[in-house]
């Protein structure tokens, strides 16, 4: 009796390292899987991020200006405009005023700021 029970405590103890030893060695595995996966990807990060950079070098400024201005006689302006251009129609009719006036009124009722407007820069 002693014998079976011995055999039966063996056994169950064997079983439950072997089941610990395939636990970790499957750990150790994934462990590997994982590192691969990762320098897989910081590959991956390491071409986008070169593709990234010749895309920005090709389509810099400095880069498409040097194309525009080798065949051309290409100058850009040294002062910029910004121009609101309105139609005669618009510009003529009084209705277009009164509801500008209606307009500025709901603005101040409800707090509403006024709308950005853009100014000429002179340098």
């Amino acid at each position: 009796m002693k014998l079976c029970r011995f055999l039966v405590f063996a056994s169950v103890l064997t079983s439950i390292a072997l089941a610990y030893v395939w636990q970790q060695s499957e750990v150790i595995g994934l462990a590997y899987e994982g590192q691969a996966k990762t320098a897989a990807f910081q590959d991956l990060l390491d071409k986008n991020s070169q593709l990234r950079y010749s895309l920005k070098q090709s389509t810099s400024l400095v880069h498409l200006a040097g194309r525009v201005t080798d065949n051309n006689d290409f100058q850009m302006p040294k002062n910029y405009y910004l121009v609101k251009l309105t139609s005669p129609k618009q510009r003529a009719t009084p209705e277009s005023n009164r509801v500008s006036k209606t307009l500025r009124l709901v603005y101040r009722l409800f707090g509403v700021q006024r709308e950005a407007e853009a100014k000429t820069l002179n340098r």
